[in-house]
């Protein structure tokens, strides 16, 4: 990896990172990540996104995977997965600095259309970490480039976000992007199921149900579900329903009772040991640390 290239896109990223996290007024589908330390775990639910790494370290598990990666290394996520991600490497002198980008399904379906063939592996994965090459690291570069621009940001920008994507479908991350962009992928019809979830988690659901949305055998399913998500249904549902339960305890100071059976659990008790095993804190201590952190905190936010 050219050193230059990594040491040019710190150089953006520091210059016009706002709000580490938060996507560009400018660019709303780019998002500029900065850390001056190692953070603390951040579990959120991630959707469809590519990121880079120009310097520092992150760790992400998913599911029963952890995946690591760092300097001129990318992430690709092809469906929302509930994930934790941490900073393990960055200090006030080296900080960790990243760049993400929205992937939108109608810009992958276009590219396809310039790009036949490129078929799917049997069971893809929604989440993919490996080196990027650079000819996409200067695509990204080009872009943060116009941010020095703006006049040229309305007219370059798009052109620029479509180099990035067609480049990143020549990388091995590529499989997981076409998965987005192809209506009838294993990915697309769970996804629909997925949305089902997150909009109905408080109610029981079979998998033999999530099946038939996505059209599917529920042995079909299942191994395709557990291939991209890295885990079960009914562990992708448990992290939903903790993740939505932990937002609503950061908001207001609601009974844990109360906020158990708005996500769906039937006993609090089995809901404080869940939570208590996903965030190291029973639940109403962890609200109250919560409340006083603010969403702004590392915990919250993914920094990409």
């Amino acid at each position: 990896m050219a050193a230059p290239l990594l040491a040019e896109l710190c150089d953006l990223i520091a210059r016009h990172v706002v709000e580490s996290g938060a996507p560009l007024a400018a660019l709303p589908n780019i998002v500029l990540g900065l850390e001056t330390g190692a953070t603390l775990p951040c579990i959120h639910v991630a959707e469809p996104v590519f990121s880079l790494i120009a310097q520092g370290t992150k760790q992400i598990e998913v599911g029963d995977r952890t995946l690591t990666y760092g300097p001129g290394e990318g992430m690709a996520v092809s469906i929302e997965l509930p994930m934790n991600t941490f900073v393990i490497d960055a200090s006030r002198e080296k900080p960790f600095l990243g760049v993400g980008l929205r992937i939108r399904p109608e810009a992958v379906a276009a590219l396809l259309l310039e790009q036949p063939g490129g078929g799917l592996p049997p069971d893809p994965a929604g989440i993919v970490v490996g080196t990027m090459p650079e000819a996409l690291i200067e695509a990204v570069i080009r872009l943060l480039r116009l941010l020095d621009h703006p006049a040229d940001l309305a007219v370059l920008g798009p052109a620029m976000e479509r180099e990035i994507l067609w480049r990143l479908l020549g990388t091995p991350a590529g499989a997981v992007l076409r998965q987005i962009g192809l209506a009838d992928s294993h990915t697309t019809r769970i996804g629909q199921a997925l949305q089902w979830l997150r909009h109905h988690l408080a109610e029981p659901v079979r998998v033999s149900d999530l099946a038939a949305m996505a059209g599917m055998s529920a042995t079909s399913f299942h191994r395709h579900f557990r291939a991209l998500t890295a885990m079960t249904p009914v562990q992708y549902q448990k992290q939903l329903r903790l993740h939505a339960a932990r937002a609503r305890l950061m908001a207001s100071a609601e009974s844990v009772t109360r906020v158990a059976f708005a996500v769906g659990y039937e006993s609090p008790s089995q809901f404080s040991r869940e939570y208590r095993r996903q965030y190291g804190q029973p639940p109403a201590r962890d609200g109250r640390l919560c409340r006083q952190q603010g969403p702004g905190s590392a915990s919250f936010k993914p920094s990409v």
